[in-house]
């Protein structure tokens, strides 16, 4: 396929700068080496899982990927950095340093207090590891930047799915904002908020991204974990199908998160009965009372759902979010007069 070479496809080695986030549960090994064989770069969410666990899916990918136990592993793992802090309040993270071993690419880090503990434990153990960093803020972008030396900022707007920041600015001026605010030779950027399209990609790389993270479509692939009932209502979404809320994490009890963080997911019965003024506690009995169906499910689902209508296999998706891209690029170059 016709490449795009951009920062973060040589820093990364890649074929086409399209990542693929973590995502707990969901990107299974399959999801990630099928990303990786494809020429994108992929992400194990480690969400809560122990050392052991994350070291037997590294070691899967691994294999799949034919590599040998000493060669460096072209993939990343990212970690929900609130919940590590939760569970190691003080010292190396064993996770982290787990991850590590493994000879991980990159690490990226998310929704936490305190990110430069994990950067100097990431530093100290392995320093030619790549530090990516979620922004959602130019704040954020700049403390990450000059304070925490991050390799890669990911810029998520308010269209994600899954969590981020209640406040976040729509992905093309928080975008614009952020690269304004940086020199140009500073960290390499990912875009992420809504993207689903190959059009879409190149879009936010003429804005100055280097690259853009897609989740929610390779939530509709064969190799995700996400069960067939939520690929279905994925299928179904349409522009118009998605809701922020904190909502979701009340009624499933995964609370936890930053105060200033919601999700993005199907805006199914969980957020009628929020409009509807019911208290948590009728909220939980409601979502109780539905298990089995779809009414009440938590389906994490960036605004950009619509505008995919099919499961296709990975390496599909990848082929034609690329193909689609250097078509947008070079159309694009057309509005250049001679």
């Amino acid at each position: 396929m016709a490449s795009l070479s951009t920062r973060l496809t040589r820093l990364l080695n890649i074929q086409t700068p399209i990542v693929l986030p973590p995502m707990a549960n969901v990107s299974q090994p399959g999801l990630i080496s099928k990303v990786t064989s494809c020429g994108a770069f992929g992400f194990v969410g480690a969400g809560p899982l122990p050392p052991d666990q994350l070291t037997d899916t590294l070691r899967t990918i691994r294999s799949n990927l034919n590599l040998s136990a000493e060669a460096p592993l072209p993939v990343g793992v990212g970690f929900i950095t609130w919940i590590i802090e939760k569970n190691t309040p003080e010292g190396p993270d064993p996770r982290v340093t787990a991850v590590l071993n493994e000879h991980v690419k990159a690490i990226w880090l998310a929704f936490g207090n305190d990110n430069g503990r994990y950067v100097k434990q990431i530093r100290d153990q392995a320093p030619k590891t790549l530090i990516f960093i979620l922004v959602n803020s130019v704040e954020e972008a700049l403390h990450a930047a000059n304070e925490l030396h991050a390799d890669v900022l990911v810029v998520q707007g308010n269209e994600a799915g899954g969590h981020g920041s209640a406040t976040a600015p729509p992905l093309n001026q928080l975008l614009t904002a952020v690269v304004k605010a940086l020199p140009d030779d500073g960290p390499i950027i990912v875009a992420a908020g809504g993207i689903a399209t190959g059009a879409q990609i190149a879009s936010n790389l003429t804005l100055g991204a280097d690259g853009a993270a897609l989740g929610t479509r390779f939530l509709m692939t064969h190799e995700s974990g996400y069960p067939q009932a939520k690929k279905d209502a994925l299928i179904k979404a349409d522009l118009l199908s998605t809701a922020r809320s904190t909502a979701f994490d009340e009624v499933n009890n995964t609370v936890g998160w930053p105060e200033w963080t919601d999700g993005r997911g199907i805006a199914n019965g969980i957020i009628d009965d929020v409009k509807k003024g019911l208290d948590l506690p009728t909220r939980l009995a409601n979502a109780e009372g539905s298990k089995g169906d779809m009414s009440r499910t938590t389906i994490w689902a960036g605004a950009g759902v619509g505008l995919s209508s099919e499961i296709q296999f990975t390496e599909d998706v990848v082929r034609e979010l690329n193909k689609d891209a250097v078509a947008a690029i070079r159309k694009a170059s057309l509005f250049i007069a001679p």
